[in-house]
């Protein structure tokens, strides 16, 4: 007996529907499709119906479609992942489509919308969501998959505080270290192509190509990429892949502590100097294993900057929370937390329930992903409708256990006595579809790490330096050798080579003393107290740097230096620019001369 269905209209599109569903009302659109909200008559249950629209336009879109409708069946049942109850095509006179209707469960709102409306969020509303996000990616990424767009706008939350993750179409698998024999002989292959994650939760080793993160994978001979944009797929092998969703996790809860987006980049290269700026200068051990040599040269002309507390920026905050950041948002991927690791903090001790957290029973199959032609996926889309379909026609699809497979959120004292407050977008959310404005949409199609390379290689970064003779008493204050110094503030700048590379001499959490190799050649000896109250970092809007250390030259001479670094914005005639930033540069130092005598005056410096 054939479906029945009837046509709504809603976002200005025709919504061919089953009959069973009543219209209630809009929910939202993005670039891959839109999304209505709809009761079944019966039972009156609420329900989400999501079209993917236009799928057949691009194999990027096809591919994703059928990754996504795919991982939905895999992953269904697990109470913090959207619980798919239905899928449908609708064919025409021909026997064609081009859009898949997606029945999922209704959700009040994404994490985006409750951070963006201002509501106060307790430290337990923290501790629910980044719990339950972490059993959800526990469980994605037991099945050897990394989801890689994980956001706020991708957490679907109700008033209950019951989170559920969504939005699998740049999902990718991973084989994790020493699974390699096991994953070809099972044929997932965990291919991971040119998808990323939106920009300001990607993790640093995606766009500067680390070493440890991805390989290259020699295609067989079988595979024909002919319209690829990118011929060489990557297989993640490292036990460090599927970190780059921890690092994304970090960026909520960051998010979430704080109200706003921890690294908001503009663009690749001011994301990573966002992450630079608060997460301080990476090791040269981690520098070594960045894949990239000029992302390696420009993060090395940038001046020693220390790690900037995270009790600075989030002061209210609870200290383990600050503690698990920390452990999450660690620059290099091997020194990062697991999800495992991450669930047993002491943070989350009010939750945690190792019986509660279960692993998928089965790798995901990403075999499909070898299928390139459109009409190969095309199929492959129709059969997996057909299967899914078959798999649920004996259980009730508005009602029943068929229809919530998943289990309800796990009661806790201190979220019942604080729960969300109603105030949600008065057109609700679903399926990380919320009012798309002021939400940075997952991308299409982007390679990180080539777009890195390609904006520093259209960026002239040029460093400057203001030196003044040390005084050889070693003794001698920092603040007697600013007031040396306060006249000559105006003396003329020197041209300082971009480094080119360096070695650590001593280290520890306050101090460095490294050996510096510039471009030309020339050498010198650079000993940085991170920690000096005399030393004075200083960013604007437009990415200048400006810092103090001391220098000490082969010949034995030590110089105060104020170090200025900064890419030009190629706006103007080059000359202008350069003007233009010497006399920011220095206002700059001035600035933090006055600051540093104001200090020693007032009795706070030696």
């Amino acid at each position: 007996m054939a479906a029945q269905r009837h046509t709504v209209t809603a976002l200005n599109q025709q919504f061919v529907i089953d009959a069973e569903y009543q219209f209630v009302k809009e929910l939202g659109q993005g670039a891959y499709g839109c999304v209505l909200a709809a009761k079944h008559r019966k039972s009156g249950e609420g329900c989400a119906i999501k079209k993917i629209t236009n799928i057949f336009t691009k194999r990027i879109l096809t591919k994703r479609c059928l990754r996504e409708i795919r991982l939905l069946h895999h992953f269904r049942g697990h109470k913090n992942i959207t619980c798919l109850y239905d899928m449908d095509i609708v064919f025409d006179a021909q026997g064609n489509f081009n859009e898949v209707y997606l029945y999922e469960e209704l959700m009040e709102a994404d994490l985006h919308a409750i951070i963006r409306s201002g509501q106060p969020l307790s430290d337990a509303h923290f501790q629910s969501f980044l719990y339950q996000t972490l059993c959800g990616l526990k469980y994605i990424h037991s099945a050897n998959v990394l989801h890689r767009d994980l956001k706020p706008g991708n957490l679907l939350v109700n008033a209950d505080c019951e989170l559920k993750i969504c939005d699998f179409g740049l999902a990718r698998g991973y084989v994790p270290s020493g699974a390699e024999a096991r994953a070809s002989a099972t044929g997932n292959q965990g291919f991971m192509t040119e998808y990323v994650a939106t920009r300001w939760y990607r993790a640093p080793e995606i766009m500067l190509s680390f070493a440890n993160y991805v390989s290259p994978f020699l295609l067989r001979s079988e595979l024909r990429f002919a319209n690829m944009t990118v011929l060489c797929l990557r297989l993640l092998r490292s036990v460090c892949a599927h970190l780059v969703d921890v690092w994304s996790i970090g960026c909520i809860l960051a998010e979430l502590l704080g109200g706003k987006p921890i690294f908001k980049g503009r663009d690749y290269v001011d994301q990573l100097n966002q992450i630079l700026h608060h997460l301080g200068t990476p090791s040269e051990d981690t520098l070594r294993r960045v894949g990239s040599p000029r992302a390696q040269d420009y993060i090395r002309s940038l001046p020693i900057k220390p790690r900037i507390p995270f009790q600075t920026l989030y002061p209210g905050a609870n200290p383990q929370a600050l503690d698990l950041l920390g452990k999450l948002l660690a620059f290099d991927p091997a020194k990062r937390i697991s999800c495992e690791q991450a669930l047993s903090h002491p943070y989350l001790a009010v939750w945690h329930d190792p019986s509660d957290e279960p692993v998928c029973s089965s790798a995901f199959d990403f075999g499909f992903e070898e299928e390139d032609s459109v009409e190969g996926m095309r199929q492959l889309i129709v059969d997996e409708v057909n299967a899914f379909r078959h798999s649920v026609r004996s259980q009730a699809r508005a009602a029943g256990s068929g229809r919530r497979q998943d289990l309800p959120v796990p009661s806790r004292e201190d979220v019942i006595n604080s729960p969300l407050s109603e105030k949600v977008p008065a057109n609700g959310a679903t399926s990380g579809y919320t009012n798309t404005s002021g939400r940075v949409p997952s991308p299409v199609e982007d390679d990180p790490s080539e777009d890195l390379a390609r904006e520093l290689e259209q960026t002239l970064v040029f460093n400057y330096a203001y030196t003044v003779p040390f005084p050889k008493d070693s003794k001698i204050s920092w603040a007697q050798a600013f007031e040396a110094m306060r006249h000559k503030a105006r003396a003329p700048m020197a041209f300082v080579p971009i480094i080119a590379s360096c070695e650590v001499l001593e280290e520890n959490s306050k101090y460095i003393k490294r050996k510096v190799v510039m471009k030309n050649g020339a050498e010198m000896t650079e000993d940085i107290d991170l920690y000096a109250p005399t030393l004075v970092t200083f960013k604007s809007n437009t990415g200048v740097f400006v810092t103090n250390l001391i220098s000490e030259n082969a010949e034995g001479e030590r110089f105060l230096t104020f170090t200025f670094t900064m890419p030009l914005q190629g706006n103007k005639p080059e000359a202008e620019e350069k003007k233009e930033m010497e006399g920011m540069f220095k206002g700059a130092v001035t600035q933090s001369l006055k600051a540093t005598l104001e200090m020693f005056e007032e009795g706070k410096l030696n």
